[in-house]
C-alpha cells in the first residue's frame, strides 16, 4: 500500500513540474519506514521522474533517524547526492511533550517543531550518521531548530562527560557538522538571521517562506534587509545555494 500511494503522489509531483515550463521543482515522498523502499523510491523520483530530492520526517514510528536501520536509504541518498528536506511530524507527542504544551500560545508547533528538528539534527550528529554519510545533503526547517544557537552545549558536554560522547560518532566536535548541515532562513528577525549565518555560514542557508501559511510576511525582505550580509551573502541564501544543491 505505501508503495502505491507513494508512486501515485510522486508521479502526480513530476506532472506538476513537467506543466510548469520549468518554475517548479519538488520533493519525492519516501516511504522510510521501509528503507530499502524509500531508496529505491529516491532513485526512481531522482533518475526516472526528475525530482530533486525527498522530503523526511524528523523520526520514523519512534526510531530516530540516526538508527542503522536506515542506512541503506542513506547511502542511496549519498550515492545520488539527493537533497532531503527534514520537516517535523507530530512534534509534541514525537517529543513527549504533549502534556507540557497544552493552552495557550500553540506552543505544540512553536516549541515542538524546532525541537524535534533539534533532537533528529543532534542524534544524526552524536550516533554517527553524518560520519558514516560525509556527504549526505540535509535541509533542515525551523532554521535547524535550537541547535545552532546551542552546538556548543554539544561540545561542552562531551568535555565534562566523555564516556556520553565514546559512541560511534562523533568524530569531530559536535559544532563543526553545522557546516555539513543546510538550514532554511525561517527564524522571523534580522539578529535570529545574523546569528545563523554567524554559526553556520550564508551558503549553508535557503529561503523559507512556509508557503500557504503566514509564518513570514515578507521573505526575501527578510533577508535583504538583515545586517552585516554581503551580496553574496543575500545571492547565496536567496536562491543561489537551492539552485546549486538542487541541480536546477
Amino acid at each position: 500500500m505505501a508503495r502505491r500511494i507513494i508512486d501515485v503522489q510522486n508521479e502526480k509531483l513530476m506532472q506538476m513540474c513537467k506543466q510548469s515550463s520549468g518554475r517548479l521543482a519538488a520533493f519525492a515522498t519516501v516511504a522510510l519506514q521501509f528503507p530499502d523502499l524509500a531508496a529505491e523510491q529516491l532513485e526512481v523520483a531522482i533518475k526516472q521522474q526528475g525530482l530533486c530530492g525527498a522530503a523526511i520526517g524528523c523520526s520514523v514510528e519512534g526510531d530516530e533517524l540516526s538508527n542503522p536501520k536506515f542506512d541503506p536509504f542513506w547511502a542511496k541518498a549519498e550515492e545520488l547526492q539527493a537533497m532531503l528536506f527534514l520537516h517535523p511530524q507530530d512534534s509534541d507527542n514525537v517529543t513527549g511533550i504533549s502534556k507540557r504544551v497544552q493552552g495557550y500560545g500553540a506552543l505544540g508547533n512553536v516549541i515542538g517543531n524546532p525541537l524535534e528538528t533539534t533532537i533528529a539534527l543532534s542524534h544524526l550528529i552524536m550516533d554517527g550518521t553524518l560520519d558514516k554519510f560525509p556527504k549526505l545533503r540535509l535541509c533542515a526547517a525551523h532554521a535547524g531548530g535550537y541547535l545552532p544557537s546551542y552546538a556548543g552545549r554539544l561540545d561542552h558536554g562531551c568535555i565534562v562527560q566523555p564516556n556520553f560522547c565514546k559512541g560511534p560518532g562523533p568524530k569531530k566536535k559536535p559544532s563543526e557538522y553545522l557546516k555539513q548541515i543546510y538550514v532554511d532562513s525561517l527564524i522571523f528577525t534580522p539578529e535570529g538571521l545574523r546569528h545563523l549565518v554567524a554559526e553556520v555560514g550564508a551558503g549553508q542557508i535557503m529561503i523559507g517562506t512556509d508557503y500557504g501559511f503566514p509564518w513570514v510576511d515578507d521573505p526575501v525582505g527578510h533577508v535583504l534587509t538583515t545586517p552585516g550580509l554581503s551580496n553574496a551573502d543575500k545571492i547565496a541564501i536567496l536562491g543561489g545555494t537551492a539552485a546549486k544543491m538542487l541541480k536546477l
